[in-house]
């Protein structure tokens, strides 16, 4: 039987498992359907939405635009109809993906899990991914009513070019292809019904439930002087702005927290509940009604405060810098005195940029010394930060028990990136810092999960890189701060126990250069001794990537934007550290570091073939002296050679660079 005929038999016995099934209920399934159908239309044109698989994985629609089409078809579990599809679904993907057909399946269904939706689809063979529409928002603006429908979509025009049972898909996708008229659905899909409750029911008013909403999650950041692009002054202002609104909460712009609200707690969520997304869609969807009662917007007028945390007790003031219109900037390192007589304990730190458009990040790092006969701030000499900012952050606060210790005398040093921005600017930025009045009890630590040997190659759509940390003492996790570049997709977190088990902290199916910020956990997290933390970065170095500057180049570490990074920082306490009795935090990390940038398959030796970047081919050319002996790996005392090694063949360079190097942790945040 050949390949196309097998097909053909597939779509012939789906066609009649739809013809022959019914709901329980509903004995006459197919007059169910049609009027069912008959109560929801089919959009003239779809919009862009984004939504995430039951992998965590998410997927944009207008970033699809090269596809020769995309198909969707209905899912919900338990559904016999779409269970017996599968292999159909399997044998389509198959032959048109070759084609250039993006197949994705669609659930729709409130009482579908995310676990439940990955069992599902390992018990029915779904092999393609189940994007998450937990808020039935692009069920709802699609009409589905019913599991095991495919909605074949023109990306041309981001139309539907079809719409019926799975068994009509072919023929469609034939006469698309071929650029004729296309069949229309000789009956409607027979697959399980999808409640939509609140599908054209708009409850919503604009003074009780829709300004309160704006108030409490978006006026922070969109009102004059904020960092929002217009002020959600009025109602007039929210209903002129109500598409891009509906726009950025459909593809999960807005807010900008892209953690995924199905792992994890985090004290500091900006993301919106359901309920806020639903009321908001609905409302603008309705078209924006104005209703009775007064607005909450316009009764006080609100202006972005110089400090959100209040007058700082000090604030150190960053060397003015001229940033040109064009061009490549590279890192600056310039430096002020710390004119404090005395030690201080921090508890709050806020970075507030000169130019927000041309400042892409802070670092900062006290150093004892002030550098002298023209010399930069070398981040080799820092010993702890003073705060940092990256595009989208906000404060820095530590909680009561915990904080940051600044020395007096010596220097604080900056590491600045600028982006220019087609107009010549000087940036004055400055950092405030907000001083604790007693000593706290424990001090907040930080290490980077780093790996600045990554190879990520020429149009790969999805390439993923791993670096770990190991932590040799028992720990309590705070927080963490994801950093890449243009090309970065997604990343992740994990907790890797002794006992082999791992549990997912955090997950960012988006990530979003244009919004950095630290995620913390709603309770800090145990990390038992010899426990690792590892993170996954997923890229997007091809031609569906909008920011990607050029899909043709093989991209490795490097601090500008168009380079890229894998840079997770973490903050943290020692269980046995107090503020009175302290440990050298870089020594506890010192004999695992390198294993953990580049220890890809996480088996806690190094393989030769696992050497990449300039640091790989130090240790290459010195390989056969550094395997002491010869079992072809590098195990951790073997690395510790290796690190003494580099760290002479470093000391020797320094004298004449402030450059980085492969176990300096530069441009994270």
């Amino acid at each position: 039987m050949t390949r196309l005929t097998a097909m053909a038999a597939l779509l012939a016995s789906t066609a009649l498992i739809s013809s022959c099934a019914s709901d329980a209920g509903a004995p006459h399934a197919m007059a169910a359907s049609a009027a069912a159908n008959a109560s929801a239309t089919t959009p003239a044109r779809v919009d862009n939405f984004m939504l995430v698989d039951a992998n965590l994985e998410a997927h944009e629609l207008y970033r699809m635009p090269d596809a020769s089409a995309v198909v969707l078809i209905t899912q919900s579990n338990g559904d016999k109809v779409i269970q017996a599809a599968a292999p159909t679904l399997k044998v389509l993907a198959s032959t048109y993906g070759a084609k250039g057909v993006e197949f994705l399946l669609l659930n729709s269904n409130l009482k579908d899990s995310r676990e439940a939706i990955q069992a599902e689809a390992q018990k029915a063979g779904f092999d393609m991914p189940i994007l998450m529409d937990v808020n039935q928002l692009v069920g709802e603006s699609l009409g589905v009513n019913r599991s095991a429908e495919a909605i074949v979509i023109n990306p041309k025009t981001w139309t539907v070019a079809y719409r019926g049972p799975v068994s009509g898909a072919a023929a469609a996708l034939d006469a698309m292809l071929a650029g004729k008229a296309i069949p229309a659905a000789a009956m409607a899909s027979a697959g399980a019904m999808i409640v939509f409750p609140e599908r054209g029911v708009t409850k919503a008013s604009y003074a009780k439930d829709v300004a309160p909403i704006l108030e409490a999650k978006c006026v922070a950041c969109h009102q004059e002087g904020g960092i929002g692009p217009f002020a959600m002054k009025s109602y007039e202002m929210v209903k002129g702005f109500s598409p891009m609104i509906r726009e950025t909460i459909r593809t999960d712009r807005m807010p900008p927290y892209n953690a995924d609200p199905h792992v994890g707690k985090f004290s500091d969520d900006k993301n919106l509940s359901p309920a806020e997304i639903k009321t908001l869609v609905h409302w603008i969807e309705a078209g924006a009604p104005r209703g009775e009662g007064p607005d909450p917007l316009a009764v006080t007028r609100r202006v972005a405060a110089e400090w959100p945390l209040g007058k700082p007790d000090l604030v150190f003031n960053i060397p003015a810098f001229k940033v040109p219109a064009s061009g490549v900037v590279d890192y600056q390192r310039p430096f002020t005195a710390n004119t404090t007589t005395e030690g201080r304990w921090i508890r709050a730190t806020t970075v507030k940029p000169g130019d927000r458009q041309a400042v892409h990040h802070i670092l900062t790092g006290w150093m004892k010394d002030v550098p002298t006969g023209g010399a930069t701030s070398s981040e080799m000499r820092w010993r702890g930060s003073v705060g940092g900012y990256a595009v989208g952050a906000e404060s820095n606060v530590f909680s009561n028990e915990v904080g940051t210790y600044l020395p007096a005398g010596g220097a604080i040093g900056y590491q600045m990136h600028y982006t220019p921005y087609g107009k010549e600017t000087v940036d004055s930025s400055q950092i405030g810092v907000y001083f604790r009045d007693t000593v706290p009890k424990y001090i907040m630590r930080s290490v980077v999960v780093i790996d600045p040997t990554i190879q990520i190659p020429a149009n790969s759509a999805r390439h993923t890189e791993v670096a770990y940390v190991e932590f040799p003492n028992d720990a309590l996790l705070y927080s963490a701060f994801p950093h890449a570049h243009y090309r970065a997709y997604s990343n992740d977190l994990w907790l890797q126990t002794p006992d082999g088990k791992k549990t997912l902290l955090l997950s960012m199916p988006r990530y979003d250069f244009n919004w950095q910020r630290s995620y913390t956990f709603a309770q800090p997290i145990k990390i038992p001794a010899g426990s690792k933390l590892i993170a996954h970065y997923v890229y997007d170095n091809s031609k569906r990537n909008p920011s990607n500057p050029d899909p043709n180049r093989e991209i490795t570490w490097g601090e500008q934007s168009f380079e890229e990074m894998l840079f997770t920082s973490v903050s943290f306490r020692w269980l046995d550290e107090t503020a009175a009795q302290q440990v050298d935090n870089d020594a506890r990390f010192a004999k695992t570091r390198t294993l953990g940038m580049m220890d890809d398959n996480i088996d806690g030796k190094l393989q030769k073939s696992e050497l990449r970047g300039q640091m790989g081919k130090m240790m290459g050319t010195f390989w056969a002296r550094l395997d002491a002996n010869k079992d072809g790996v590098l195990d951790q005392a073997e690395l510790a050679t290796a690190q003494a090694l580099m760290g002479n063949r470093r000391r020797g360079s320094e004298a004449n660079s402030d450059g980085p190097n492969e176990n300096t942790p530069l441009g994270g945040n």
